[in-house]
């Protein structure tokens, strides 16, 4: 029983890592750069994940597994470290969290309409509410006008970009994990192909030579420890803990996001940024139990996220 309760309280643990460690990221961006920054923080990641995890079974994993969800992995974790470092400022971060946050409800869609799964008919209510968050969030909650939507990405559009294409990149991450990984976990090698290809980007930009401060190194081993640490626990939950618990969880991670982000970067957020974080996790919440299936015939795999 204890067992059991162990496992779920990884996964508890894995959700609340992974929702402060945006907040970190930007931090260790500030005092770096966006992208020598973020490549420190997933070359930690990957050696926490090595002792961690360890890597992958090459024997047995498939390899279209490992390319495609290789692929997916580090395009989604470069979109979203580039959309996190080169936000204007850190309210700009916000709304890259929130937007982020999309891929549930994303994956659910893509499930839907690659499986030909049965849905009720509140999928697209759903889908529906949570985009209505994310605009609630990005207009601070004045306008769902076009215009004024408009006016907010136009401050940096690239960031907003980057997010928005990171959130459907990791609603198919999930669901070609789903389908091909039979159970098998590359994560280690993947966030060190993200290290690799931030690396490359780093050496191909302008961006002025690292200059690790004892500051800087303290936010790096700890956001690098974070991101490894929820990617480890969370390996370890999907296995053996309450999975319709942690699903229910997972979808509240916006929430926890906003709240650890907003801490750890010393602002506040209004009313109307609340109130748009929850309609992004009550729109996926609602899409996830518009397609849910009896615990039995669940994957455990179905919910492998960040």
């Amino acid at each position: 029983m204890w067992n059991h309760h162990k496992y779920t309280l990884f996964g508890v643990a894995a959700i609340l890592l992974w929702a402060s460690s945006i907040g970190l990221m930007r931090t260790v961006t500030e005092l770096l750069s966006p992208l020598g920054g973020a490549a420190m923080i997933y070359t930690v990641s990957t050696l926490c994940l090595l002792f961690v995890v360890g890597l992958p079974k090459f024997t047995v994993a498939s390899c279209r597994y490992l390319f495609l969800a290789g692929v997916a992995f580090a395009a989604y974790e470069v979109c979203l470290s580039m959309a996190i470092g080169m936000a204007n400022d850190r309210y700009q971060v916000m709304d890259m969290t929130v937007i982020n946050y999309l891929w549930p409800a994303l994956t659910v869609l893509l499930t839907v309409v690659t499986s030909h799964k049965p849905v009720k008919f509140w999928l697209l209510p759903g889908v529906l509410v949570a985009f209505t968050g994310v605009v609630w969030c990005i207009t601070n909650g004045q306008s769902l006008s076009y215009a004024l939507i408009r006016h907010h990405v136009a401050t940096n559009p690239f960031t907003y970009c980057l997010a928005f294409s990171g959130a459907i990149i990791w609603a198919v991450y999930c669901t070609v994990t789903q389908k091909i990984s039979d159970g098998e976990n590359g994560i280690t090698l993947f966030c060190a192909l993200t290290a690799a290809v931030l690396w490359i980007q780093y050496g191909l930009s302008d961006e002025a030579s690292l200059h690790l401060s004892v500051n800087a190194l303290i936010y790096l081993m700890i956001t690098g420890a974070v991101m490894g640490g929820g990617y480890g626990l969370w390996n370890l939950a999907i296995l053996r803990g309450n999975m319709m618990l942690l699903a229910t969880l997972s979808y509240f991670t916006p929430v926890f996001a906003a709240l650890f982000s907003s801490i750890i970067l010393g602002i506040v957020l209004g009313l109307a940024f609340w109130q748009g974080v929850m309609m992004v996790s009550i729109g996926s919440l609602v899409c996830w139990w518009a397609t849910r299936e009896p615990v039995e015939s669940r994957s455990r795999l179905e919910l492998i996220e960040k």
